[in-house]
Parts: C-alpha cells; structure tokens; sequence
C-alpha cells in the first residue's frame, strides 16, 4: 500500500465543531464524517466531555471508532463488543486535585465545581450544564471533592465576565496540572502533561498512522496542544468562530460551526 493509500486519522471536537449550540448536527456534517468513515478512515471524537456524555455523540454520527478521547485526554476509551456500551476504558490518568481546589477557591469566591473520578462518577457543588457531566453524578459539599484521585476538574464562574476570569486564572500560577478555558469563565483541569494531544498520539501510535495522515478539528482553548501537534506534520484545523489563540495555534482555518464549516474540511480529505 502506498503512502497515498494509507487511511487518515481525524480527531474532533464536539461542542462547537461536530455539534452547534443547540446540540444539533448538520446533515452535511453527518454525510461527511459516515462518507469518510465508509472509505476506511479512522473518524473518532476527542472532546472535553465525559465518556457518558460523549457516547450518545457517537450513536448521532452513526460511527464506531476503535478509540474515543474524552474528558480532554485523561480518559480514552477502547471499542470492545463485550462491554455494556460497546466501550472500555483503555487508558486512565488521574491526580489528587486537593491543592489545586483549595488554591482556586481562594481565588474565586461563588465558583461551581464538578470532579471526575476514573470510573467516570462525577460529584458537584452546585448544577452543571448537562452535556458536562452526565446523569452519573451526585451532589456534594465542596470539601467532599478533596482527597479523592480525580481524572477531571471542571470549575465554572458565573460571576466573572471572560476578561476578568483570565486575569484571576494567571493569578493562580497553577503547577502541575494542565488546564484549559473555556468560552465563558469556565476552567478544566486535567492531570499535569496530559491533554488532547497526548492522548491523540497514543491512539495514533496504536492504530499505526503516520503523523502526515492526521487531522485534528477543534474551537475550544482545551484543543489548542491538539491543533498544534496535528499541525506540524498532518492538518491541524480551527473553526472559523474560535478564539484568536486558537486560530493562531492551526495551521488552516475552516468555516465557523454556523456556516458548517467541519463539513466543508471534512470534504477536502
């Protein structure tokens, strides 16, 4: 087999990329990511979410990738027949997140925390959009979040408007945890060097497709290690409404989610 011939790996986003605002999905995002599914290219998700909210997302696309990136990088799943829903959990991160609540807390006051543990259990102070966290959680005083290994730290901030939110967070100086922001004041704290990318290059080693095979669609800051590792040999792709830093992080711009814009890349593979 050729070089030419060789199946891409196309990792993407959902929230913002695959999936619009109001959770829906364009039939032309639909038709292209099934059309390159057919021709034997590896299509999956790499998302932010948890692994029960990321799930249903694979159902809508009518697709069964060999591993599915979730809860950004900290948990990737593996296909397995055998398993209750057709996936398992093949690699696991996780970190005591004590410190780095205790050190957010004294920064933001009215902040709504959520923590993931490893089997995807999440426990919050206060009500979360319901695409973060799913129905497998339960509600918590905040103290109940310490001590606990956790794969995922989500803290969102209602009361800062995004401008102030970045100023608190570099306040911060968080150390060793990676972290990423969200469109709103909306933090995501994953274990220290772990993120999109890392979990991306272990699947890519996995499946055997060479870096200049990869393609990687995202909007979120939580996606800018991924855009940029998939831009150095492959296609690393920003939608159009992303912010300037993720824009600057890709090596090709496509359309923003409103004017279908994974669908217009998609159809270039």
């Amino acid at each position: 087999m050729s070089r030419t011939d060789l199946p891409w790996l196309v990792a993407l986003d959902i929230d913002g990329t695959t999936m619009h605002e109001d959770g829906t999905i364009s039939d032309g995002v639909l038709e292209q990511v099934q059309r390159l599914a057919a021709a034997g290219h590896e299509v999956m998700l790499a998302t932010g979410r948890s692994a029960a909210t990321t799930l249903p997302v694979l159902d809508r696309l009518e697709i069964t990738p060999r591993f599915v990136v979730c809860s950004n990088g900290a948990i990737t799943l593996h296909r397995d027949p055998d398993a209750p829903t057709g996936y398992r959990r093949e690699w696991v991160e996780t970190f005591d997140p004590t410190d780095v609540l205790l050190s957010i807390r004294s920064h933001l006051t009215g902040a709504r925390y959520a923590v993931e543990d490893e089997h995807g259990f999440y426990r919050y102070t206060e009500a979360f959009p319901d695409a973060t966290i799913g129905l497998d959680s339960e509600h918590v005083d905040f103290d109940d979040l310490l001590r606990q290994d956790a794969t995922r730290v989500v803290v969102i901030s209602p009361g800062h408007d995004m401008e102030d939110f970045l100023q608190v967070v570099d306040r911060m100086g968080l150390s060793r945890v990676s972290y990423a922001i969200g469109w709103t004041a909306w933090l995501d704290i994953a274990p220290d060097g772990v993120n999109k990318a890392t979990a991306m290059e272990r699947v890519r080693a996995e499946v055997g497709i060479p870096r200049s095979r990869v393609m990687a669609v995202g909007d979120g800051r939580n996606d800018i290690e991924l855009l940029e590792w998939a831009s150095v040999h492959g296609r690393g792709v920003a939608m159009g409404q992303a912010p300037q830093e993720v824009l600057t992080a890709a090596g090709e711009i496509t359309g923003a989610v409103q004017d279908d814009g994974l669908a217009v890349i998609l159809g270039s593979l």
